[in-house]
């Protein structure tokens, strides 16, 4: 088994410098219209079954594409009674061909479980599909247990050290530009284009912005799975981003759990489903989400409720007017070029109600 480290790598070959860029001058600029964003993992909410999600998710992103957000992303989960996510790549060509303008794209592919080859052809399918407006979100957590990851690709529990090596033969299949010495240089990603996804990677810790700012590519941190520090490695990578083939300046992203309504009551009662979820999945018991009324009354015990308090730092919650105070105070804690949103409440139209809110009081469109 080769273990292969971000640093050990060079980076993807440097685009033309610009004059304009310094290293660790990197400050996203503020005057910049703000690019708000939704991460859907079509949550499977009880009394509903997985096929409603989905069509929840199509409905979504019609609706996220009338109220002007910026990109609308599919997680991709396996085995998992509350997410019906489990194929991020197929479902994006319903998204496609469902709405006009919003960027869209994966929150992310977990690239160890597939042949890097295999999804830079199914990307650049996606690209001939809808030119301009495709991102390639990359991850290499599990996305579940164990146990389903072996079932899905054995080799993937060890192919997760080649990760760095994926991401840089990714791109070169992506951008037909492999390299002269590269044992795969004659194989070509079809169809080929004019046009390449955004390529982004996502992480919840140092590495994935270590391996984004080595190799020149856009990164993004998911503040919904970790709260803490994730301010001070954004800023890292900023600092220490490489410009290259791809990318001539670092461009990152926040992604925050946000529930909204119209009073702070209201938001309390919906957080009560994402709430219990996580008091689930802590214990070993995940399951469907919950509607709030539901969730809200769950026998607790003391543990759970000592969990739910813990878990509560992941997630922004409020009016309109807080969350966008809230979201603003994230954004320039992460110098942050962008916000991405993940809602979950017990039912799909206060979920829809929302992004419908946060859209209104950020008046993207």
């Amino acid at each position: 088994m080769r273990v292969v480290h971000p640093n050990t790598l060079l980076p993807l070959k440097q685009a033309k410098p610009d004059t304009n860029i310094k290293k660790n001058h990197s400050q996203p600029n503020s005057s910049d219209t703000l690019k708000l964003s939704i991460l859907d993992q079509s949550p499977i909410v009880k009394g509903h079954s997985p096929n409603t999600a989905i069509k929840e998710t199509v409905n979504l992103a019609k609706i996220a594409d009338e109220l002007g957000f910026h990109r609308y992303w599919l997680a991709e989960h396996h085995n998992m009674r509350g997410l019906a996510s489990s194929c991020p790549e197929v479902l994006l060509t319903a998204i496609g061909q469902q709405t006009k303008q919003i960027r869209i794209g994966t929150g992310a592919v977990l690239l160890p479980y597939y042949s890097a080859a295999k999804i830079a052809e199914t990307f650049r399918m996606q690209e001939a599909l809808c030119p301009g407006r495709v991102d390639l979100g990359i991850g290499r957590a599990p996305g579940g247990d164990m146990l389903t990851a072996k079932a899905i690709n054995e080799q993937s529990l060890y192919s997760i050290n080649e990760f760095p090596q994926q991401v840089v033969d990714l791109v070169g299949w992506l951008r037909d530009d492999l390299g002269d010495g590269h044992p795969f240089n004659s194989v070509k990603a079809m169809p080929k284009g004019d046009t390449c996804p955004q390529i982004w990677l996502l992480g919840s810790s140092d590495y994935s912005s270590t391996l984004a700012a080595h190799l020149g590519v856009r990164f993004a941190f998911a503040h919904f799975i970790n709260p803490v520090g994730g301010d001070a490695v954004s800023r890292q990578y900023r600092g220490t981003f490489t410009p290259s083939g791809l990318e001539t300046k670092p461009t990152s992203m926040v992604c925050i759990f946000v529930v909204c309504a119209e009073s702070n009551e209201e938001a309390e009662h919906l957080a009560a489903s994402i709430d219990h979820r996580r008091v689930m999945m802590a214990t070993g018991k995940e399951s469907e989400i919950l509607p709030s009324e539901e969730a809200m009354n769950w026998p607790y015990s003391e543990r759970e409720r000592q969990i739910i308090r813990q878990e509560r730092n992941r997630i922004i919650l409020g009016t309109p007017k807080s969350v966008k105070n809230q979201l603003s105070e994230l954004k320039s804690a992460f110098e942050a070029d962008e916000l991405m949103i993940l809602t979950i409440t017990g039912d799909y139209k206060t979920r829809v109600k929302s992004y419908e809110l946060i859209a209104d009081e950020f008046a993207i469109n």
